[in-house]
């Protein structure tokens, strides 16, 4: 019986239940969100393991692939790529750039992901669609 709670006791101590804001902060770098809930996907995560210098340097740090629009530089069309095929954006069907701490709420970028400096620590967020926040916790 002794050998038995020894051995669920081994077993249980290796189980660990973080809550998303604590695995944001055991990112080193810069923790990415991608949405792609609109494109009959869910929400896909990775995280930077050093200070990226852009939000388009995070997207590619963290593994995700992205294209430009053709012959409208700067403007995402696929992240991973979807949507496929690639069209000029719209109001209802674009790439939206977001920010957050983690655990807080998302922020809507005002600069563009080639410009923006995100920090370590942070959560930087993508979503197809509108223009709305992605759907997961930052």
């Amino acid at each position: 019986m002794r050998r038995m709670l020894a051995v669920l006791a081994l077993v249980a101590s290796t189980f660990v239940v973080t809550s998303p804001a604590a695995s944001a902060a055991q990112c080193a770098g810069v923790k990415v969100v991608v949405d792609f809930a609109a494109l009959g996907g869910g929400v896909q995560t990775g995280c930077t393991t050093t200070d990226p210098a852009t939000g388009l340097q995070a997207l590619t740090d963290a593994s995700f692939t992205y294209s430009f629009v053709p012959r409208q530089p700067g403007f995402v069309c696929r992240i991973n790529l979807l949507p496929n095929p690639c069209t000029a954006p719209t109001t209802s069907a674009y790439w939206s750039y977001w920010h957050a701490a983690p655990g807080g709420t998302w922020t809507y970028s005002t600069s563009g992901a080639g410009s923006y400096n995100p920090a370590p620590g942070t959560v930087e967020g993508w979503a197809f669609g509108a223009g709305v926040a992605p759907a997961a916790t930052p």
